[in-house]
């Protein structure tokens, strides 16, 4: 089909729903699905409301419209790159962020438990004043603490500076700049000495057997922020460690590990960790408290 057999928007979507099935996609950077990551191409491109697509698709498109799409159409389906990068943009808890290859797509189920304040072991969110984000990436979770957390400020950590500087973005578009601290560290190790009431981590912990299956859309992400080692739990092994002695007495610890629960609870055999409820299950973020942690400081 040629550019000039298309003339109004449903024969665009019509075209990238059907390519992106032909072509077997991967959706996993925040839509799951042909149709709706088709229509939030066509949309996003067109500069249109990301919710309203039904008033739009009958509408005829300029040439140099079709051309745009056909191209942004072409870089997912033969390119597989992910609609976020595309774009630029990536939502999550309601929030929008800015993001390129320097960052892997903002996807973590520990921004459910934000708006929640992690309750009930949290018990009164006015009196968390440090909280601390490992492996922040673009600073998503950093920014949806700082909005919960009104009085609290936040160190956000990440080991790479090209990261940081997307990270740093994000803060300043979100002027978050006076609360929220970007560090380039190895996990602790430039920290302060200071101790926090939350710390919160979404790391490197895909296992390298499933390093070697990742579809194609996620080897276009930073590797070193998704490889976490033969078992997946290289960095959350430090991470908790380090924990013990950086929270508060009555601090929590909170990880994301993806499906990697087995290899979680054989890591810890000594702990007892307490697995949050999220939309995707009972197995994907685990929590432990402070009092858990002290035979480790």
């Amino acid at each position: 089909m040629t550019p000039n057999n298309f003339a109004t928007v449903r024969d665009i979507l019509r075209y990238a729903i059907t390519s992106f099935n032909t072509e077997k996609l991967f959706f996993g950077h925040g839509t799951n699905n042909a149709f709706d990551e088709a229509a939030y191409l066509i949309l996003h491109t067109l500069k249109l409301p990301l919710d309203q697509l039904e008033p739009f698709l009958d509408a005829r498109l300029l040439q140099g419209e079709i051309d745009n799409l056909l191209r942004v159409i072409m870089r997912r389906t033969e390119d597989r790159v992910p609609a976020a990068y595309i774009t630029n943009e990536a939502w999550l808890g309601g929030y929008r962020f800015f993001v390129d290859e320097r960052v892997i797509v903002p996807r973590s189920f520990i921004a459910e438990l934000i708006p929640e304040h992690f309750s009930p072991w949290v018990q009164d969110p006015a009196q968390v004043e440090n909280i601390l984000d490992l492996c922040t990436g673009s600073g998503c979770l950093p920014i949806l603490m700082a909005d919960a957390f009104p009085q609290a400020r936040v160190e956000a950590v990440d080991i790479s500076p090209e990261a940081l500087q997307v990270a740093r973005r994000n803060v300043d578009d979100y002027d978050l700049g006076d609360r929220i601290n970007l560090v380039e560290s190895d996990l602790y190790a430039k920290l302060p000495a200071r101790k926090y009431d939350l710390i919160i981590s979404n790391p490197p912990y895909v296992n390298s057997d499933s390093m070697s299956k990742l579809p194609q859309e996620y080897l276009q992400e930073p590797q070193i922020a998704l490889a976490g080692g033969k078992d997946g739990m290289d960095l959350v092994r430090k991470i908790v460690k380090g924990a013990a002695q950086r929270l508060t007495p009555n601090g929590v610890l909170i990880v994301e590990i993806g499906n990697e629960r087995a290899y979680a609870e054989a890591a810890f055999p000594d702990l007892e960790l307490t697995w949050v409820t999220t939309s995707a299950g009972d197995d994907m973020v685990f929590l432990l408290t402070a009092d858990q942690l002290q035979h480790l400081a």
